[in-house]
Parts: structure tokens; C-alpha cells; sequence
């Protein structure tokens, strides 16, 4: 992992260094009349970017926010990626920011991101276009397609993944989840089974682009990311091909109706979008669909494995549904039982409000924006910290405790005894306004879903130590290895 560091810190520089040039060609911003926040702008053109993406461990806020917060308070100014930046670990200044998405901000991630996931990705689209991409993507994931057919492929491939599991036979738990979900994206996506060898190589060529994401963006031969670029191509040229298969049985006339089975042919019949366009979203919800439930899934083992008592509670809870089917003479699990799964969506709420996959967000103020009597000056950067909100004590009782409980009530319940107000409106682990995450409720049922064969199956334990780690994206550095054993 000190290789991935230093990969980081270099891309940093980089990416510093290239928005160089557009910084010094901007008209200095005369802030001797507006009320900033206070903060520190650190060194020239760099600023305080390199502390700020200080890997730590990530049941924490860090150093760097911490010594923030403590000094300047919830809302403060710093120079991040080589912008003036507002950085906001208040939660009310957070929903404003994502509520007026498109009015007073907009997405604004580094350039570098829209160089690997393509320029149509839905992470970095704004606007029109980006509320058309994701009327796409709501559109086919439908409650209907939600309880029915999706629903049994999250069954199916957490069997195919869980079965494979040898007792007493260390491996990577964090593997697997990405197993899992890869898996399942790739048949939601393009009808591709797991095991097959086309998915097996989609696979391969997925895991070297995704290294060349978390990597310094240097286009240069035997550079991660010039591998990834090469692999973007590959995979591009596989959906390719896929969609030419599709075009043609729609020529053809032939199984219309189960081509819209998948994404892919379902965004061929039901829409205009170009194949540019279609290549890049599907390649984009590929990436989003796989990295952040893979990781959410880790976090839950993780977390579980040191919390006896919400496995013994969960296995409860999924035994008395597992013996109702085996009484019905039903097998597959149906979307009856997943909402009787009360318990186990705490635990994924607990789960996503502790880990934080996603730390915080990328906006720009389109607008000058005035709040709290403070001054967002139009074209700075704005950070909404998602993180430091769920982590906050003023907001959630005893916040470094994994502790599901605290979402069984309207009321905070925790189990220490103690009782906190809760509200959604500090719960933002999808986001919220216009860009909340339009997958929120597949991640959740694949939460759901693999820790009911889970607890069901197994019980394990930590073979080596370790802990998830904010890059500040999130990572076991040692895969968090586990070893399985079969109950009884």
C-alpha cells in the first residue's frame, strides 16, 4: 500500500501543477469585501490538498479535518486540488448544497475522473444532460424489475460466491465482495454470467482500469493509468460489440423482449443517446454499481465480525424467515421477506453511516452564495463533507461505536441505554438532491440479501489485522483476510 500512497501524493502534484496554468490565467478574485470563512490557504497552488488526502483510518474523520474543525469550525476555506475551496462539515450547509444542485452549485470533480470514466459518465455530467442519464437509469430500475428480477440475481450470484467458500481456508473477504458485485453488475448490465469466460476477462481488464483510477494520472508508457486507458479500450470495445449483437436482433425482430432484460439493450430501444453516450454510462454505472456496494458489503463483515451480539440478533431474524419458506415450500427468497429483514437494515444503515464509502463530494458554486453570513464566492470549489456529519457526537450518540440498535426507533436507541434524536436529514450516505445515487435501493438489497446466507452459513473471524482505510477512497490494505466455518 506505500506504493499507492506515493502514487497518490505524485497524482496530486500533477494534477496541481497542470491547473497551474488555468489558475494563473483567472482574474484575480478581489475577497477583501466578502466575508470568508476562516481557514488557511496553505502553500501556493498546491495548498493544503496533500494533508487533506492523508490516508486514515476511516471509522475516523482524520487528523487534518479534526485539527480543522477544531481551529476554524464546521464551514472553512482552504486551497484543495488547486482551488479556492469551501470545505463544510455542517449538515445544514451540506442539504442546502445538494438540494439547490444546478440552481447555486454544481458537480465538479477533478478533471482527471472525466479523463478515465469518459465524458458522459454520469459522475461528471451536470445539468440536462445529467438529469437525462439518470431518468435512464430510473427508468430501468423500476420497483416491478427491482422485486422481481433483480432481486433473484443478487440470490443467485451471493450463492455462487458464498458456495465457494472453503472452511479453514484463509482468504480475502474484500475479494470476494467484489466478486460478487462485478458479477452482478455485469449480468444487470450485459447478460454476462459469472464463471463465463468472457466475464472472467472483462474481469481482468476491469480490475487493471480501476487501478489506473486511484492511480497518478501520468499518460506515460508502463504507468498505471496508461494500463488503464488501454483497458477502458478493451472494455469499450467488448460493451461494443455487445450492443451490435442487440441492434441487430432489433433488426431482426427477434427476443425484443428479452433484450430488455439488461441495461444495455433496454437503453438501445428506450432511448436517443448516442453510442458514445451509451458506452459511457454503461461503462460508469459498471464502475459505480461495483466499487461502492463491494465495499459497503466488506464493511458490514468487518463490522459484524467484532459485534457477536447483532450476528447472533441477525441470524435470529433470518432463521425465522428461512424456516416460514421452508414451511411454504418456497425456496427463493421473494421481496416479502426482504422487507421482514428490520434488523438487518439497521445494521446496513449502521453500517453505511460508520464506514462512509463515500467521504465526501465534489461541487462548485455557479453562483455567489451568501450563508450563515458567510461569503461562497462564484467559481470556488465546495466540499460537503458526508463523513464528519455521520461521525459528528452532537448529531449521533457515542458516533465511533458500531452500534445498529441506533436506527430501531424514531428515536436514536443506542446500546448503552442512551437515546438520541435521529433524522434522515443527517443520514446522507447516497447523497441527496437531484444526484442522489439512483442505485440507493439495489445496494441496500444486496446488503441485505448477502448477509442473510451470511449469518445463515457461516461464522467467521479475522485472520490478520486490519481495517478499512480512507485514501480517500476505501481500502483493507490487507484484503481483509477471513476464515470461514460452516454451521451446522
Amino acid at each position: 500500500m506505500p506504493d499507492l500512497e506515493f502514487f497518490l501524493y505524485v497524482s496530486l502534484l500533477i494534477s496541481t501543477l497542470f491547473l497551474l496554468l488555468n489558475l494563473l490565467k483567472r482574474r484575480t478574485l478581489n475577497t477583501s469585501t466578502l466575508n470568508l470563512p476562516p481557514g488557511n490557504m496553505g502553500w501556493p497552488f498546491i495548498g493544503e490538498t496533500i494533508g487533506y488526502l492523508k490516508p486514515y483510518s476511516a471509522t475516523t474523520i482524520g487528523a487534518f479535518m479534526e485539527q480543522h474543525i477544531s481551529r476554524f469550525g464546521k464551514i472553512y476555506k482552504s486551497n484543495l486540488f488547486g482551488e479556492p475551496t469551501i470545505v463544510s462539515v455542517d449538515p445544514g450547509l451540506n442539504r442546502y448544497i445538494l438540494q439547490n444542485e444546478g440552481r447555486l452549485f454544481e458537480c465538479s470533480y477533478p478533471r482527471s475522473i472525466g479523463g478515465i470514466l469518459g465524458k458522459w459518465s454520469m459522475l461528471v455530467l451536470v445539468g440536462d444532460m445529467h438529469r437525462d442519464m439518470r431518468l435512464i437509469s430510473l427508468n430501468f430500475l423500476t420497483n416491478t424489475r427491482l422485486k422481481t428480477q433483480l432481486l433473484r440475481e443478487v440470490e443467485k450470484n451471493t450463492l455462487w460466491v458464498l458456495d465457494s467458500w472453503q472452511e479453514n481456508t484463509p482468504f480475502c473477504a474484500q475479494d470476494e465482495a467484489k466478486k460478487f458485485t462485478f458479477n452482478l453488475m455485469a449480468k444487470h448490465i450485459m447478460s454476462l454470467d459469472p464463471g463465463k469466460p468472457e466475464t472472467e476477462q472483462l474481469k481482468k481488464e476491469y480490475v487493471t482500469f480501476m487501478k489506473g483510477v486511484v492511480s497518478a494520472p501520468l499518460n506515460f508508457p508502463g504507468t498505471a493509468y496508461r494500463k488503464a486507458l488501454k483497458s477502458r479500450s478493451t472494455i469499450l470495445n467488448f460493451i461494443e460489440m455487445r450492443m451490435e449483437e442487440r441492434i441487430q436482433k432489433l433488426h431482426e425482430g427477434n427476443d425484443v423482449e428479452r433484450l430488455e432484460e439488461d441495461l444495455l439493450g433496454w437503453v438501445l430501444k428506450n432511448s436517443n443517446l448516442s453510442k458514445e453516450q451509451i458506452l459511457d454510462l454503461v461503462l460508469s454505472l459498471l464502475f459505480a454499481g461495483h466499487e461502492t456496494s463491494s465495499v459497503s458489503i466488506s464493511l458490514a463483515i468487518y463490522f459484524l465480525e467484532s459485534c457477536p451480539t447483532a450476528v447472533h440478533q441477525l441470524r435470529e431474524e433470518h432463521e425465522e424467515i428461512a424456516n416460514a419458506k421452508k414451511q411454504s415450500g418456497e425456496k427463493d427468497l421473494s421481496w416479502d421477506d426482504y422487507k421482514k429483514m428490520e434488523f438487518t437494515q439497521c445494521v446496513i444503515n449502521e453500517t453505511l453511516r460508520f464506514g462512509n464509502v463515500v467521504r465526501f463530494l465534489h461541487r462548485k458554486a455557479i453562483k455567489d452564495v451568501r450563508y450563515k453570513g458567510y461569503d461562497i464566492p462564484c467559481g470556488w470549489k465546495v466540499l460537503p463533507v458526508i463523513a464528519a456529519v455521520h461521525l459528528d457526537p452532537t448529531i449521533f450518540d457515542q458516533p465511533y461505536l458500531f452500534d445498529p440498535w441506533r436506527w430501531q426507533n424514531s428515536r436514536v436507541s443506542s446500546s448503552s441505554g442512551s437515546t438520541t434524536p435521529t433524522s434522515s436529514n443527517n443520514f446522507m450516505p447516497f447523497g441527496g438532491g437531484p444526484r442522489l445515487c439512483t442505485g440507493s435501493e439495489l445496494a441496500k438489497l444486496e446488503m441485505a440479501i448477502f448477509i442473510h446466507h451470511l449469518v445463515l452459513k457461516f461464522q467467521w473471524e479475522l485472520t490478520d489485522r486490519d481495517q478499512a482505510f480512507a485514501y480517500p477512497y476505501l481500502d483493507f490494505p490487507k484484503g481483509l483476510p477471513i476464515r470461514i466455518r460452516h454451521l451446522k
